[in-house]
């Protein structure tokens, strides 16, 4: 059984991520400790509120060194904010500095942006949303099709600076990026804990995911 450490910093949604990780067939722990961190086989960084306190309790429970390390090892899932903490800067809080493992920033909607009803879009964007992918051959899409849709709560959206790690895209008055991938790095915007059949598919195939 693939273990897999789902960090606990106190900014994430660990009960709903782990209950479904654990459906998907995972062993998971909820951790802090290097110790468990370390042994596990495969890492999910959630994240959730706003930015500027996500980076300090990341800092205070020794989880940003613990993520900047596990990228170099081991296949590491990231959702929502912990997706957003991974980029160098988000202009959440005025400007936080972030973890940096990804190059890009984070920008907010602008909520002057129009929906497909040419209507002015609400921010956060909040709800069921499709996506687009990339590359549907991917094992971590494997039984997923394209134009899924998926839970989304955000107020900000990555831009990689390289675009080549553009996994999934999403359009909320502007095209954005969904997810990520680079090498056993793997980052979703959206919350696959909260999207039903598709997010428990998407969950199985990390934990399965092989590289």
């Amino acid at each position: 059984m693939t273990k897999v450490a789902l960090l606990d910093y106190g900014m994430g949604n660990l009960h709903s991520a782990g209950k479904a990780l654990t459906a998907v067939g995972a062993d998971v722990s909820i951790t802090r400790d290097p110790a468990v961190i370390a042994a596990a086989d495969k890492i999910v960084f959630p994240g959730v509120g706003a930015m500027r306190d996500c980076m300090a309790e990341m800092q205070a429970a020794g989880i940003a060194d613990a993520v900047k390390t596990a990228v170099f090892n081991k296949p590491v899932m990231a959702i929502c904010v912990g997706m957003q903490a991974l980029f160098e800067r988000s202009e959440e809080n005025d400007g936080v500095d972030c973890l940096g493992v990804l190059g890009g920033d984070v920008k907010r909607f602008d909520d002057h942006w129009l929906d497909d009803k040419n209507e002015r879009i609400k921010v956060p964007h909040m709800g069921w949303n499709t996506t687009t992918h990339m590359d549907l051959a991917h094992p971590l899409w494997q039984g997923i099709e394209d134009n899924t849709h998926f839970y989304f709560v955000h107020s900000f959206y990555c831009v990689p600076s390289d675009t080549s790690i553009v996994a999934a895209t999403c359009d909320y008055g502007v095209e954005f990026c969904a997810s990520v991938i680079k090498d056993n790095l793997f980052a979703t915007q959206f919350h696959p804990e909260k999207s039903h059949t598709a997010g428990l598919q998407l969950l199985k195939n990390f934990v399965e995911w092989k590289i």
